[in-house]
């Protein structure tokens, strides 16, 4: 679980270019566009814009290069050529990228054009979710003081989170241990050491946390089809605190403020 120094510089490499992807993203007009052809534009940009590979693509055998999750569903969503994002919509895209033998994974929820206050309430809180369990992250801590600290926010503004997925080591692979749930009770669970990498992506609904998998054995959905929110980051635990590897440059205050 514990990456080198020079291990976590090439980690650092990869997130940098994966923040660099999301940057990308911020400049689209999503609305109109069908999440195959998002698909298509990140994985042209990854691989020959920035000259890495889309880790997602072949790995469990599924055949995208990243995850578009729209309004009710909660993860895994699959791009389809004739799923169109439509103003109003909140869509989750996750993303993964191999570089020099290392991997990055980080989502965001993007707002697309005019969106009911309530649903820009869920993505608000569900982002705020993921910075309170990246204060969390220093050595001697534990992986339940973040899982506790992610629950309690979505609780305290009436969320609930999602407990069949959760955050997970990463290096090499993409997922490796230890894994990372968004709840838990304080001091208890794994003890953070300097150099462990790994994922906190907290997914909050507006109803119950009750979830099941469509037909096509991937998007996963809310049970009672309210809507999802999810946000994500790769992080390093440091000698003092953490290092958040995915960090796109318009997140810098909110780092600042977690830790």
């Amino acid at each position: 679980m514990v990456k080198t120094p020079g291990e976590l510089a090439l980690m650092r490499v990869s997130g940098a270019l994966l923040a660099s992807v999301f940057e990308m993203l911020d400049g689209q007009q999503l609305a109109g566009m069908s999440t195959l052809e998002v698909n298509d534009l990140v994985e042209r940009f990854i691989s020959v814009d920035l000259a890495a590979r889309p880790a997602s693509k072949g790995q469990y055998g599924f055949e995208y290069v990243l995850n578009c999750s729209i309004n009710d569903v909660v993860c895994h969503g699959m791009p389809d050529g004739q799923e169109i994002i439509r103003d109003g919509d909140i869509i989750n895209l996750d993303i993964t990228l191999e570089k020099n033998g290392f991997i990055a994974d980080s989502s965001k929820t993007y707002l697309v054009g005019n969106v009911p206050a309530a649903a820009r309430r869920l993505v608000r809180v569900a982002e705020e979710a993921m910075w309170k369990g990246i204060s969390q992250v220093r050595p001697g801590a534990h992986l339940g003081d973040i899982g506790f600290a992610i629950e309690r926010h979505a609780r305290r503004n009436g969320y609930a989170v999602v407990r069949e997925y959760c955050g997970h080591g990463i290096g090499r692979q993409m997922h490796e241990e230890p894994q990372v749930p968004n709840f838990g009770r304080p001091g208890t669970g794994v003890r953070l050491r300097e150099g462990m990498v790994f994922t906190i992506e907290p997914m909050l609904n507006q109803g119950t946390r009750r979830v099941s998998t469509r037909d096509d054995g991937w998007t996963v959905v809310t049970g009672d089809r309210k809507l999802s929110a999810q946000f994500e980051h790769t992080v390093a635990v440091t000698g003092n605190g953490v290092d958040v590897l995915t960090l796109r440059r318009d997140e810098a205050p909110m780092l600042r403020r977690a830790v």
